[in-house]
């Protein structure tokens, strides 16, 4: 429990003080928003009024203190970009599609992934094992922009499955939009889940060199009795370790896939405010995929503890 608290406590010091740099280097950047929103046709007294509407004729201690009560009473502002437009509104309808994403794409991870790194186990070298190591290689070496411009080449432009640039909205077909998500969420999976068999796979060879799982079979146990109840439980924990960062990547929206495959949700959002000096929105963004990293590492230690009780926090 105290591990617990004082994760949280890292995580609320961690977010303060990203929120922060965050916010000074947005401030730095070259760039008027309220140019941005007007116009080149603005006049001079337009831009002013427009500044200090969005407190920016303020000094940058003040502006930081009302942008940070603002976020804590839910008010977040409003978009440079997409003129005026609530943020928390644009965020709340973009975030459940990068969230089914995630979901979906860490779903094929581990079914993709666990039964890759399992099959061979006890196996080195055998014919499985290559194939499997052959095809891992691979998979790690396509980036995932690659991967998802191959993707949308052979099964959207070639054999038809699904129309490139196409996007159902999960307000109006949930099944469509579920249909939409599938090679991209594939795109993501297949590098992540390459590496978490990457790493899984060689823990468990390594925990079948040890002298407790020798000592296991010599008792009588058979293969897979030796895996799962023995072997499985520390070889776990270097890949729980990468799931972690693996979790944090695609929650915070993937952002090269969600932009090669034209998917409306956090990760092109974020790009979008970014090029458009929109610094209300992607200083929302920033702490939201802030907030999943910390949270995804956090979570993991947590397992890494209940996987294995030797592991104490000093």
């Amino acid at each position: 429990m105290k591990f617990v608290i004082k994760r949280l406590l890292v995580t609320l010091l961690t977010l303060f003080l990203v929120s922060l740099i965050t916010f000074a280097a947005f401030h730095i950047i070259p760039g008027d928003p309220a140019a941005v929103m007007l116009g080149i046709e603005a006049t001079e007294a337009q831009l002013a009024d427009l500044r200090a509407e969005m407190n920016l004729d303020k000094s940058l201690p003040v502006q930081y203190g009302l942008w940070l009560k603002g976020f804590f009473t839910g008010n977040l502002g409003n978009s440079v970009r997409f003129r005026g437009e609530p943020i928390a509104g644009m965020v709340l309808e973009r975030l459940p599609v990068t969230l089914s994403l995630a979901v979906l794409s860490l779903v094929f991870i581990f079914v993709l992934a666990i039964p890759a790194a399992l099959l061979p186990a006890g196996r080195e070298n055998s014919p499985l094992d290559q194939i499997i190591n052959a095809v891992n290689t691979i998979m790690i070496s396509f980036p995932g922009f690659f991967l998802g411009v191959l993707l949308i080449w052979i099964f959207g432009v070639l054999l038809r499955f699904f129309v490139p640039g196409a996007y159902v909205s999960y307000r109006e077909d949930f099944g469509g939009f579920l249909a939409c998500l599938v090679f991209p969420a594939l795109a993501i999976a297949l590098p992540n889940a390459a590496m978490v068999v990457k790493f899984l796979r060689g823990s468990i060879f390594r925990q079948f060199r040890s002298d407790y799982v020798r000592t296991a079979y010599s008792k009588g146990n058979s293969r897979g009795r030796v895996l799962y109840r023995h072997a499985l439980k520390n070889a776990a924990i270097p890949a729980v370790t990468l799931m972690g960062m693996i979790t944090a990547d695609v929650f915070s929206g993937s952002i090269v896939i969600e932009q090669v495959f034209t998917i409306p949700g956090i990760g092109r959002l974020l790009i979008a405010s970014i090029t458009s000096r929109d610094f209300s929105m992607a200083q929302v963004l920033v702490i939201y995929i802030a907030f999943v990293v910390v949270l995804a590492n956090t979570l993991a230690d947590i397992a890494i503890q209940i996987i294995d009780p030797r592991i104490r926090v000093t």
